[in-house]
């Protein structure tokens, strides 16, 4: 008897879990939308699009981004940057919990939110451009392997594995990632309260601590996840609002190994431009 009555129990607790979650997904009444981003950020597709139809949602009051990244390409973290600025612009507010690590592009996507939370121990900052060139030639030749090129311009096989970087090439690519650091600089001070000169002397690449980026006025507070959806309920007025975790959306590949294709060549390439914290 006693078996039965701990499996209806049981059976109980399961079912209400389940109508729960179901519930929370159903677009009535005031909620809050929790979306993850988590890993190298290189397609920032899947991301753009659910924040849009996030924006869409006239149920949705408020976007708390649970960021967990090393950082990626520029381009990827540039685009999710401004899908939240859009977000932000139709009157939701966007709250930001860091996870382990928010990053470099991790942080820059971080940036056009409301209110900031980081762990004490979080990795973040790491603020920054790289281009990295691994160049294979001697190793190639002692093998007899040679590469011929023909191009039309000077600089159109920049990178090229086979052969050393030029003088006049180093400098074209130092350009380069000045321009895209400036891009990374001005996209904080667009939202971040801090002084253009005191951000400078930090956004040298080196990584910090929850802690002490509250400290410096690169987050706002130390808190967890609940701590970020309590405040993005309090910023949109919404105090009882119900929060539900946008569903994410993994391949095959994602499953089986943790991580994409596209994850895997970017850390490994030797021609991107990203926003990324080395490890």
């Amino acid at each position: 008897m006693k078996k039965w009555i701990f499996l209806i129990l049981l059976l109980f607790i399961i079912a209400s879990v389940m109508i729960s979650s179901i519930v929370a997904r159903v677009p009535v009444g005031d909620r809050v939308a929790v979306l993850k981003v988590s890993g190298v950020i290189v397609n920032p597709l899947p991301v753009v699009r659910k924040i849009e139809r996030l924006r869409k949602d006239r149920s949705v009051k408020a976007l708390v981004l649970r960021v967990d990244s090393p950082g990626g390409s520029v381009g990827a973290s540039q685009e999710i940057y401004r899908a939240l600025e859009r977000f932000r612009e139709s009157g939701k507010p966007v709250v930001v919990s860091m996870g382990n690590v928010a990053a470099s592009g991790g942080y820059y996507i971080s940036v056009p939110a409301d209110y900031i939370f980081a762990n004490p121990g979080t990795v973040t900052g790491s603020i920054g451009v790289v281009i990295q060139h691994v160049a294979y030639r001697e190793l190639l030749e002692k093998i007899g392997i040679k590469a011929t090129v023909i191009k039309t311009g000077k600089f159109k096989d920049t990178l090229n594995p086979f052969r050393d970087l030029t003088p006049e090439e180093k400098k074209y690519l130092k350009e380069t990632i000045e321009d895209a650091y400036n891009q990374f600089i001005e996209a904080i001070l667009k939202y971040r309260k801090i002084d253009r000169e005191k951000l400078k002397e930090i956004a040298d690449g080196r990584v910090l601590t929850g802690e002490r980026a509250r400290e410096i006025g690169l987050v706002d507070e130390i808190g967890g996840l609940e701590d970020a959806i309590e405040k993005a309920k309090e910023l949109a007025g919404v105090p009882k609002a119900r929060e539900f975790f946008v569903p994410e959306e993994k391949t095959l590949i994602q499953r089986v190994f943790g991580t994409t294709l596209e994850e895997v060549k970017v850390i490994n390439s030797y021609s991107p431009l990203f926003y990324l914290m080395r490890f």
